[in-house]
């Protein structure tokens, strides 16, 4: 799957990365702190706080962990990629060794949904840019694999290109497209409920919530997502409660 595109892509070089090839491994590198404020963005304004626990699938040179391992409470961020040289990338270019004491985050070097531990259990899990690659086998492992290790309200927020059904089983290096219907089966059938969020996305892709049962969902798909929007529901449930 991810292993196989970035082994390929990494045939022949140096075992030791610069900051451009490890920015461009994940993507346009121009893009790069673009896709780290719009995911840190979006998680937060979906609820995210330090001390939740998240899982981040197709993590990369931590493009994404660079800013989530500071702000999550110690061992709080679990990181799954197969590419052990990312992996190296990042903590040597993003964070450093002092952070990694500090934060103790869990980076795994794999492709296997079953690497990842199965407690303590996730309120958050983020797939940027993955199941856009994946056909439907290999995104039903990935829902099937997540779902049990979230815990009863907690949910995972994926990108997808959007259009017909043209996902070939999988590791696809181009865009494959879903329908939102049939992304919808896909996680009816892991035990998690599909709903769209309205957040941009620099690459023409778009976000979806899959969610457990006690996620608060109802809320995401009414517009727009904005700090705004999860602020005032958040607010109005703690009224709620007060009262």
């Amino acid at each position: 799957m991810l292993q196989r595109l970035r082994a390929r892509l990494d045939r022949g070089r140096s075992d030791v990365w610069d900051e451009e090839r490890a920015r461009g491994y994940v993507g346009p590198p121009e893009h790069f702190d673009l896709i780290t404020a719009m995911s840190f963005g979006l998680l937060t304004a979906l609820g995210l706080r330090e001390h939740h626990r998240l899982l981040d699938i197709g993590c990369g040179s931590l493009r994404i962990g660079r800013v989530l391992i500071p702000y999550l409470g110690r061992a709080n961020y679990v990181g799954i990629e197969p590419n052990p040289r990312a992996l190296a990338a990042g903590v040597r270019m993003h964070l450093g060794e002092s952070t990694v004491e500090l934060k103790a985050p869990a980076l795994i070097a794999s492709d296997d949904p079953d690497a990842v531990p199965s407690a303590p259990l996730f309120d958050f899990a983020f797939a940027q840019s993955i199941f856009s690659h994946t056909g439907p086998d290999l995104l039903s492992g990935w829902l099937a694999g997540v779902s049990p290790r979230l815990t009863e309200s907690g949910a995972l927020v994926a990108s997808y290109v959007p259009g017909a059904d043209s996902a070939p089983p999988g590791w696809e290096p181009l865009y494959v497209t879903y329908s939102e219907r049939w992304l919808g089966e896909l996680a009816a059938d892991s035990g998690l409920k599909l709903t769209p969020i309205d957040w941009r996305h620099p690459g023409g892709q778009r976000w979806a919530l899959f969610s457990k049962p006690g996620f608060d969902s109802g809320w995401v798909g009414d517009g727009p997502l904005s700090w705004n929007a999860y602020l005032d529901h958040a607010l109005e449930l703690e009224r709620s409660d007060v009262g």
